[in-house]
């Protein structure tokens, strides 16, 4: 088999850097599938594990970054996968400990492969990525705390970013009501354009020092952590429900218990990379059906290995919005 294409990582002399080489499948970590990879999203975790931006992400080195993959089955030595199946990889060891998606090929164990759901493609299932899998992963969970559409509003917070633009298009077109907070006043027409109905600057928001603030939200996306968290905490209705899954703006948040006691909040933690597989698989089935956001390709933005870095000094600046999504010819 030819060479190919990839994006690999290497720690030289406690230097972090990634850069593209050429490999062969057998240069590849073992895993009992091996598919050609289409398409690849970009993830913030990529940005800090190619750059060693706030600390080191990956585990082993040299690795092929990149913590999603899709493509089409080559071999397979497990029953379940079988030559030309359509396949999506995230979340594990991949990217992390075991060579990732920003390559030709990925090789990978099978247990950690998701058949791609009818009604997705993969160029969209890449869209979708991690990102798109912790969103939805977080509707599941709020929906199964009793969220509804008629619960009252949501907010998002950090709304342009991939988790939480994709959170916006499968909250609005469920027909919830949706707040999104945003530091990027032009970017607010695009906000609207996914189905949000109220916009929120983020330099507006005073957090207060009341341990109860004004109720206001039903259920809260939270990318940001930090004070947004903080503030999100006692800003809740009676038994509001805030998701977790970012730390955009600190891993650190100051809170006091009344809104847990006095309101019922409830703030659940989203850990997308080691969903049991048969939750996992229900949330794809909800990404290619009721969950599946309407703007994917307003969402998209198509690149190539070679665009990687620049890619990646844009996310740490918080300069994106939507999703990258490396394309593989």
């Amino acid at each position: 088999m030819a060479t190919f294409k990839a994006y690999r990582i290497f720690n030289e002399n406690n230097t972090i850097e990634g850069r593209i080489v050429e490999m062969a499948v057998t240069d590849l970590m073992p895993g009992e599938v091996l598919f050609r990879n289409h398409f690849s999203g970009v993830n913030y975790k990529d940005a800090l594990a190619a750059t060693g931006a706030g600390g080191r992400v990956i585990r082993k080195y040299p690795l092929v970054g990149g913590i999603d993959a899709a493509g089409v089955v080559e071999s397979s030595t497990d029953a379940r996968f079988k030559p030309g199946d359509e396949v999506i990889c995230t979340s594990y060891d991949f990217g992390v400990a075991h060579d990732g998606g920003f390559a030709g090929y990925c090789r990978v164990p099978a247990d950690w492969v998701v058949p791609l759901p009818q009604g997705l493609s993969l160029q969209e299932a890449m869209t979708l990525g991690t990102a798109g899998y912790t969103a939805g992963l977080a509707v599941e969970l709020l929906e199964l705390n009793g969220l509804a559409p008629g619960s009252g509003k949501v907010l998002v917070n950090g709304a342009t970013g991939g988790v939480a633009s994709l959170a916006i298009d499968m909250l609005a077109g469920k027909g919830y009501a949706v707040t999104a907070v945003t530091g990027k006043d032009d970017e607010h027409g695009f906000l609207r354009t996914l189905g949000a109905t109220e916009i929120l600057a983020r330099g507006s928001i005073d957090i207060g020092t009341r341990p109860l603030e004004k109720s206001q939200w039903a259920a809260a996306f939270d990318s940001v952590g930090g004070d947004q968290l903080t503030w999100l905490t006692r800003t809740m209705n009676q038994g509001g429900l805030i998701a977790s899954f970012g730390n955009a703006g600190g891993i650190e948040f100051k809170a006091n218990v009344l809104p847990f006691i006095l309101r019922g909040v409830r703030l659940i933690g989203v850990d997308s990379a080691a969903t049991p597989m048969p939750l996992r698989r229900k949330v794809w089935q909800r990404l290619a059906t009721d969950l599946k956001p309407r703007h994917l390709q307003t969402i998209a933005n198509l690149i190539t290995l070679n665009d990687l870095d620049s890619y990646f000094a844009s996310m740490l600046k918080g300069g994106i919005r939507g999703r990258a999504v490396v394309r593989f010819s």
